[in-house]
């Protein structure tokens, strides 16, 4: 006849294999000591078992969020709560913060288009409503307009611009910054089209710009191609004026003082 006590001990040695085998590393790390305060608590099984279980999906989602960040490609610093409001006054820190819990404009495909000269905190706006889409369960992916529109191109060119199109598709949410200094290239301006009119209503784009519409001629080659990306791009859209003075003007003014 086995003794009990034997048994327990050969079951909690085996328990970290089994549980490391299942890919549930929080349950691993913490069943001890769950174990110890079940016992002098009194939980019944059910009770250690939906703690337990808890524990791990909490620290899986805190997990995949931290991927996600590092994936995102966000700037650094550029958060909701680093954001000065005061300073920007045209912006309401409620419709931020509204904008980053993502529903249900990121629900329906919309935009969210930040217009104002350089400096005036467009991108730390745009970047901190993708970090809190991020901390939200969102997948998002920031990037300078210059740098996607080349990788964009050259998928063009390698025949595997569908490829691309359905990578970038994985993500909830687009941050194009400083879409102004796009070229005016007929072969660039064309995919950066493309992928505008491919996430049309499906995906959401978070676009900053320091040109008004009315410049737009500027960065796409024709007027046909303008009006139709404004058409896309403001359908189901909130607009964001930045018209502060410069945050970079400013600093370098205070340090100047200083």
């Amino acid at each position: 006849m086995s003794d009990p006590s034997t048994d327990l001990q050969i079951d909690a040695a085996r328990l970290p294999v089994m549980l490391t085998t299942l890919r549930l590393p929080s349950i691993a790390r913490h069943w001890h000591t769950f174990a110890t305060r079940a016992d002098r608590e009194g939980w019944g099984a059910a009770r250690y078992l939906a703690a337990l279980c808890e524990h791990e999906l909490t620290d899986r989602a805190s997990r995949r969020i931290a991927r996600h960040l590092v994936a995102a490609g966000l700037p650094r610093g550029k958060t909701l709560a680093t954001f000065d409001f005061a300073a920007v006054p045209t912006i309401r820190k409620a419709q931020l913060l509204s904008l980053g819990a993502g529903d249900p404009w990121i629900e329906q495909g919309g935009n969210i288009l930040c217009f104002g000269p350089s400096g005036t905190g467009k991108t730390h706006a745009a970047a901190a409503i993708g970090h809190a889409l991020v901390e939200g369960g969102r997948r998002v992916l920031f990037s300078r307009t210059t740098d996607l529109v080349q990788k964009l191109q050259a998928a063009h060119r390698d025949l595997s611009l569908p490829a691309l199109l359905s990578r970038l598709d994985r993500f909830d949410c687009l941050i194009l910054d400083d879409l102004g200094y796009a070229s005016k290239d007929q072969a660039e301006t064309a995919v950066l089209f493309e992928l505008i009119a491919e996430r049309y209503e499906r995906k959401s784009l978070i676009i900053t710009c320091n040109q008004p519409f009315s410049e737009w001629n500027s960065i796409f080659p024709n007027a046909a191609m303008t009006v139709a990306a404004i058409d896309r791009l403001v359908h189901h859209a909130t607009i964001l004026e930045f018209n502060a003075e410069s945050y970079r003007k400013r600093t370098a003014a205070a340090f100047a003082e200083g």
